[in-house]
């Protein structure tokens, strides 16, 4: 059975997401300077995704799952959490969300927003040696770990639900301490999709594909092993 309410929850949770995020990021370049890599700038926009992502799974966890993410959303589906039909309409929706809301900070940030192609990711850096196989694994790695700590919490019957948005977004503030100088952090395919789509740059076009294919991986991966090694487990003894 479908749920449009749910649909609706994850395209307001994503847009919390893409605006709050990249606008830590914009942000980000104008207190600390161009390019926003230094210390401080990174520590922001650590906080910023992982503050937004908080906040989105407490206010939306208990409507829809809060995925926010189709790296969630897919192995979700494949482990039959969440409906096929439902799954697509989730993905749908968190895209849209999130094009609505790079829109908005275009709309919003017209000049200082072009800076940064309002919170693109533009491939792998100098740090990888702008290799692309490089840049995913990174993405493979760090997604594996936020979809496993989202089934070791969100999911497992065992989870103290009290915590786990917290423990959600503190994974996603530290994967992106380490990732955004090494790939921008994406994990979610919406995320890097909006900027990509909404700014019409051909270099992110170029390497779209890396956050797609690298989140996703990590993604069913992760809810592959945590489902049948743990969650599954935990549901038969309730």
């Amino acid at each position: 059975m479908v749920n449009p309410r749910a649909w609706l929850a994850e395209a307001i949770a994503t847009f919390g997401l893409v605006f709050f995020g990249p606008l830590s990021v914009i942000l980000g370049v104008v207190v600390f300077g161009e390019g926003a890599l230094s210390t401080e700038a990174i520590i922001m926009i650590s906080l910023g995704h992982g503050g937004a992502i908080a906040l989105m799974v407490y206010a939306f966890g208990h409507v829809s799952g809060a995925h926010i993410n189709p790296a969630v959303t897919i192995p979700m589906m494949i482990t039959k959490k969440i409906g096929i039909a439902d799954g697509i309409g989730y993905i749908l929706f968190q895209i849209i969300g999130a094009v609505v809301a790079t829109a908005s900070l275009a709309t919003l940030f017209p000049e200082i927003g072009k800076q940064v192609f309002w919170g693109a990711h533009g491939g792998p850096s100098e740090l990888l040696n702008n290799s692309l196989m490089s840049g995913l694994a990174v993405e493979i790695i760090l997604t594996f770990f936020l979809v496993t700590v989202i089934f070791m919490t969100a999911v497992h019957k065992k989870a103290p639900k009290s915590v786990y948005g917290a423990v959600i977004g503190g994974m996603v503030f530290l994967l992106h301490l380490v990732g955004v100088p090494l790939t921008g952090a994406s994990m979610n395919p919406a995320r890097s999709f909006s900027p990509a789509l909404i700014s019409g740059d051909s270099g992110l076009w170029e390497v779209q594909w890396l956050y797609w294919v690298g989140p996703i991986v990590g993604g069913i991966i992760a809810g592959l092993i945590m489902n049948y090694v743990y969650v599954n487990k935990a549901e038969k003894e309730a």
